[in-house]
């Protein structure tokens, strides 16, 4: 796409493929819906709008009304504070070394959370989970042999195997009944929305650390975040110094 290829003019103003995609930009995650031949369209022709009545606006030497001239003290003031915050913000950064010695002192917050491993057999009565627990316990069948035979649930093509999950990852039933079970035991039908499952603990995970690297990038953030409350409390305590301040 030409980004300078021009689409249209108001007066000696032009306006080019940049403009539009650069208003677009502006839009954010609601600018999507604007990148189409349509949607291009809708939005050059309020390009096109709003610089027919800056003409206007201008033509009629609109600046120098009381109005106008208000609104736009108080739009400067507001920019002019922003642009001062940023300013005191934008010398604050986060070394490699500060990352590495915070994570380094708290290792305990970065540890992933215990998991489990499991399989279950998922069927649509009471009484049919209560047979198949019975013939799995009797050896007539194995666990995962009965999970591939009868269970409705897609894992049954693994022999049930679900994988390893943490807590509040199941629904509240299944996770309550497979986190207070014993590594190779069997539970009794656990009733949920779904059905009622048969399920086997096949493994327990103690809580891992997360290695440093899978943390650096949300550890930057939230350390430059707190140095930068830091640096604006300090400001903002010089600056009452500097300019005194009487609150009534």
């Amino acid at each position: 796409m030409d980004n300078s290829k021009v689409l249209a003019k108001v007066g000696g103003v032009v306006i080019t493929e940049a403009d539009v995609n650069d208003t677009i930009l502006a839009l954010g995650p609601r600018g999507q819906s604007y990148d189409n031949p349509e949607g291009r369209r809708a939005v050059l022709e309020q390009i096109v709008a709003k610089n027919l009545f800056l003409a206007e606006a201008k033509k009629n030497f609109y600046e120098g009304d009381p109005r106008f001239k208000a609104d736009l003290a108080k739009v400067k003031d507001e920019m002019l504070a922003n642009f001062a915050i940023e300013k005191t913000l934008s010398t604050i950064t986060v070394t490699e070394e500060e990352l590495k010695k915070h994570y380094d002192e708290h290792q305990k917050e970065f540890m992933a959370e215990e998991t489990v491993s499991a399989s279950h057999i998922l069927v649509d009565s009471e009484e049919k989970a209560k047979d198949l627990l019975s013939d799995i316990k009797a050896g007539k069948i194995s666990f995962e042999d009965a999970a591939k035979a009868n269970s409705s649930c897609p894992s049954g093509a693994q022999g049930g195997d679900l994988g390893k999950f943490g807590k509040g990852q199941m629904v509240p039933e299944f996770d309550a009944a497979v986190f207070a079970m014993e590594v190779g035991e069997i539970s009794e039908p656990v009733k949920t929305q779904f059905g009622y499952h048969l399920i086997k603990l096949t493994g327990k995970n103690a809580p891992e650390q997360i290695p440093f690297e899978q943390m650096r990038d949300n550890l930057r953030k939230a350390l430059l975040t707190n140095k930068q409350q830091a640096a604006y409390s300090s400001k903002l305590n010089q600056l009452k110094i500097l300019f005194p301040v009487d609150m009534y």
